[in-house]
């Protein structure tokens, strides 16, 4: 991947911090589905998550959009759950409604549509996982994606009987 497309943490950081209302294209009511695991994550720690999928009416309580001109409020980023191929259109209409941000979700990379976001003024996320870039850099990432309140770097006892 093209080392401009490679966000910092900092840069990390301040997008998740600064911008709290998510379009997430491809979110699914399944709960087994990354998207869903992801959206409850990112509901739970304060985002504004708008489900954007034509297939439902409602997911996780929320109002869902059949695509993103549909939506009525002004989006901060839009959360791309789509295989790469079909990215540019998402991107295209990303900029038409005049979000910040284009994130792309894990393995998910298109740097012709990523290039048409930053000459349009939006920021680009590619390849990376909101939930786990969050957790990672505020806490609450361990080996199963949630916080034990534990730190140590002490191996845990094994109890005998």
């Amino acid at each position: 991947m093209n080392p401009k497309f490679d966000s910092d943490i900092k840069t990390l950081r301040r997008i998740l911090l600064e911008y709290k209302r998510v379009a997430m294209v491809g979110l699914s009511e399944d709960w087994s589905r990354p998207s869903n695991f992801a959206a409850k994550y990112l509901l739970d720690h304060g985002f504004d998550v708008i489900p954007v999928n034509p297939k439902y009416d409602e997911i996780l309580g929320q109002k869902c959009y059949p695509d993103l001109k549909s939506i009525p409020t002004a989006v901060d980023v839009v959360d791309l759950f789509q295989r790469s191929e079909r990215v540019p259109p998402f991107v295209d209409d990303a900029i038409d409604i005049g979000a910040k941000v284009v994130w792309m979700q894990l393995t998910i990379i298109h740097e012709e549509a990523a290039n048409l976001a930053l000459e349009a003024g939006l920021e680009v996320v590619m390849d990376r996982c909101m939930k786990i870039e969050y957790a990672r850099l505020f806490g609450g990432l361990n080996t199963i994606g949630v916080n034990t309140g534990i730190i140590s770097a002490q191996r845990p006892q094994i109890f005998n009987r």
